[in-house]
């Protein structure tokens, strides 16, 4: 990895210089989606195209993106059936001082309301970059939580 992250906690969330949220809507229930998001932590791969490679470590995960960005990440909160998140403390992504991602699962009369939100800190010209990307990452993260509901869904029908 080339350089380690400032650790922060799961304050970040509110209080990152950069903060995108996204939202939609699974018919899985919570626990579902907790559990693979949490639990199932290697099948990622199969629903999140950006990830190509993903495991569980002690404490924590590894994560690997398309076009070769890599990550080693603390698991912060996992509380089931409502929120997971983890920071990032190593990553050969260039620039980047701290970044936290947050899953929080609210259950709704039809399935579970996912919301990502994606907490960052860094240069300003990368964090005007990533506010530039953030369509693509809202494209993304509907795209994962179309794929993972019709992955889950039928297995919790």
């Amino acid at each position: 990895m080339a350089h380690r992250l400032r650790p922060v906690g799961l304050d970040f969330v509110e209080t990152a210089p950069l903060r995108l949220v996204f939202a939609a809507g699974v018919s899985a229930p919570p626990d579902a989606v907790y559990r693979a998001l949490a639990d199932d932590v290697a099948d990622w791969p199969s629903w999140f195209t950006a990830v190509t490679m993903a495991r569980a470590t002690e404490g924590g995960r590894e994560v690997r993106l398309k076009g070769g960005t890599r990550f080693r990440e603390s698991v912060l909160a996992a509380d089931p059936g409502t929120r997971y998140a983890y920071r990032v403390d190593e990553t050969n992504a260039p620039g980047l001082r701290a970044l936290l991602e947050e899953w929080r699962l609210t259950a709704t009369d039809s399935g579970t309301r996912v919301q990502w939100t994606f907490a960052a800190d860094g240069p300003g010209a990368l964090l005007a970059g990533i506010r530039l990307g953030r369509s693509g990452l809202g494209r993304a993260f509907r795209d994962a939580a179309r794929k993972l509901d019709s992955r889950i869904a039928p297995a919790t029908a």
